[in-house]
């Protein structure tokens, strides 16, 4: 698998890696053994970039990462953290950022994280000098070796840029979020921060495989946080109203190579986009790991197949999303 290096993180990573949300069952339940094979045959198959966080089944996914961890070499690994408490600035202190490091650690059974993110804090955060130096300071003890921060909003990533330690920005970037495109991503090339795609499959609307009758479990985020319940409804469907999305996705649909994927077709826009260091996409099977891999090894898209995706987020995505993130 072609390798790009992460940001400021120094490190040379596979472009398909593996987010492990689903891997903690807060998108319906994945069993362990499942869990396990997801996370196997990802890394068997090239990835050697995983991300979690430390809320993601509350620890669960980090603890399977950490198994597989010992099983593999070469693994790079990522966690976030911050969204175990109330989201008040004040809670982003170097104490907490300590007993939230402790915990990931164990979690994971590591000395060193070799990437921490702050996961989608208040706007505030980005903007305290002194939560940047507990960063450092978390760097300087040799719990992390890195940091970086996951954000919502392209002025949060474009602040965060600007921060000289800064190694890595994670943000939403697919066929329905094209804003980060216009100045992020130019700006993170220039600081040599580098850029972590997730959401790239909008929630699996860009898989192809929903339609109007499609449903998911009460327990999976796709139902209860449809209208942003329980957090960002950013975070759902990269914030498109379904039905739209699904228009948008039948428009592309006659775009894709023979043989390829939706899915292939979403993850290899991501891919081509300068600045973009790695992809996340998540998986429940051991199978959807596998196919999502295939991504790196298709030809880049050719420009008709770039402006077909152009042409429908301006269109139809555009009006729901560009503004407000």
């Amino acid at each position: 698998m072609e390798k790009r290096t992460l940001g400021r993180t120094g490190r040379d990573v596979g472009v398909v890696g593996l987010g492990a949300w689903q891997l903690g069952a807060d998108w319906g339940e994945v069993g362990e053994d499942e869990a396990l094979g997801v996370l196997r045959a990802a890394v068997e198959g090239g990835v050697t970039f995983i991300d979690t966080a430390d809320v993601y089944g509350d620890g669960r996914s980090e603890r399977l990462v950490g198994q597989v961890l010992k099983e593999y070499d070469g693994l790079t690994v990522a966690s976030k953290m911050g969204r175990r408490v109330e989201q008040r600035p004040e809670n982003y202190s170097l104490d907490n950022f300590r007993a939230w490091n402790d915990r990931s650690r164990e979690n994971l059974d590591v000395e060193t994280i070799d990437l921490v993110q702050l996961h989608c804090p208040p706007t505030e955060v980005y903007a305290t000098d002194a939560v940047f130096d507990a960063l450092d300071t978390l760097v300087e003890q040799r719990r992390i070796a890195a940091y970086g921060v996951s954000v919502e909003t392209c002025a949060e990533a474009l602040t965060a840029i600007a921060r000289p330690n800064v190694a890595s920005v994670q943000i939403i970037l697919n066929a329905f979020r094209l804003k980060p495109l216009d100045e992020v991503l130019p700006a993170a090339r220039e600081a040599g921060v580098g850029i972590i795609a997730r959401v790239p499959l909008a929630s699996g609307l860009l898989s192809g495989k929903y339609d109007e009758n499609t449903t998911f479990s009460a327990d999976d985020h796709r139902t209860y946080n449809r209208h942003g319940e329980a957090f960002d409804v950013g975070e759902t469907f990269s914030g498109v109203d379904f039905g739209t999305g699904l228009e948008a996705v039948r428009r592309l649909v006659p775009w894709l190579p023979a043989g390829v994927t939706m899915a292939q077709f979403a993850l290899r826009w991501i891919l081509d986009q300068p600045g973009v260091s790695v992809v996340i996409p998540g998986a429940r099977n051991p199978g959807q790991a596998t196919a999502n891999l295939a991504a790196a090894d298709l030809p880049p898209l050719t420009a008709d197949q770039l402006a077909a995706v152009r042409d429908t987020y301006d269109q139809l995505v555009r009006p729901q999303v560009h503004a407000r993130w």
